[in-house]
């Protein structure tokens, strides 16, 4: 696998984005990328069925898809890339390898599986993505992501669950150290004034962001590494149950007239803003 995903990288960080790109355009691209779990009881949540037909039996569809899919749908994905894995589709194989990372990334951030995703309900707005981009952006070139070796996943549903449950979990340490820190901080010391693209945004200082990491122990990083080894154990998990094909010759297959279209007609609109919206703060 390694040669042909190495040749694609720069194709595969572009497109790892698109699920969030559909997510505004298209009504259930949304719930693919979360779990308001906590609306099913306490933790462990053992109310909610793990498996689709039986939620469904259970919740009916609607109700779970207006609280959110995203374990079942990275299911979804491994099916689809193990298909394109057998059919050596390698526009698929592309396609599926950087969406599928895209959902398991987010079942790996703990407001997506919180109903209270951007601290909305306790007045700490914005949160989400002060969790997912401020606090990379400033620290994550300290973080060590060198993890070797992906592995294969024998139970890939339940993997994918105890990802969400663990993110789950720590959605109250997310919010409550936040809450805590920001009591003891000023307005004008918990944020700062920045440049972007021409234009002054107010964002989070980093004294308050090195704090808050801090207090959650490193959380960030550990949940960052984990998501990197569950994306390529998912993948390598695809490639072995597709019966290993070999890929060493495959080149990447360029786009048909149709899906160069759809791709720039997504890009404009979103460059013009005309895609935008917030559910935990993705972007």
């Amino acid at each position: 696998m390694l040669p042909f995903l190495k040749k694609n990288i720069d194709w595969l960080t572009e497109h790892a984005v698109d699920p969030d790109k559909r997510r505004y355009a298209i009504k259930e691209e949304g719930p693919r990328h979360y779990i308001d779990i906590d609306h099913y009881g306490k933790y462990p949540f053992s109310e909610l069925p793990r498996d689709w037909k039986e939620a469904v039996q259970k919740y009916t569809e609607d109700s779970l898809m207006k609280y959110g899919i995203v374990p079942w749908h990275v299911t979804v994905m491994l099916h689809r890339l193990t298909f394109a894995f057998k059919s050596k589709d390698y526009s698929a194989i592309l396609k599926n390898c950087a969406e599928i990372g895209h959902y398991i990334s987010d079942a790996h951030v703990p407001l997506h599986a919180n109903s209270n995703h951007n601290g909305q309900f306790t007045g700490q707005k914005g949160i989400h993505g002060f969790w997912e981009g401020r606090i990379p952006e400033l620290l994550a070139k300290n973080f060590d992501f060198l993890l070797g070796r992906a592995a294969y996943i024998e139970d890939p549903p339940g993997y994918i669950w105890e990802r969400v449950l663990e993110s789950a979990k720590a959605s109250d340490s997310v919010l409550l150290f936040e809450k805590k820190l920001t009591a003891q901080y000023r307005e004008d010391l918990k944020f700062t004034f920045e440049e972007r693209n021409g234009q002054v945004i107010r964002q989070h200082s980093r004294a308050f962001t090195e704090t808050y990491d801090h207090a959650l122990n490193g959380m960030v990083e550990r949940r960052m590494r984990l998501a990197i080894f569950s994306v390529a154990s998912f993948w390598y998990t695809a490639w072995v149950n597709a019966g290993q094909p070999d890929l060493r010759s495959a080149v990447h297959q360029e786009m048909n007239e149709k899906e160069k279209l759809e791709w720039e007609e997504l890009n404009r609109q979103w460059r013009m803003g005309k895609i935008q919206g917030d559910h935990g703060g993705c972007q």
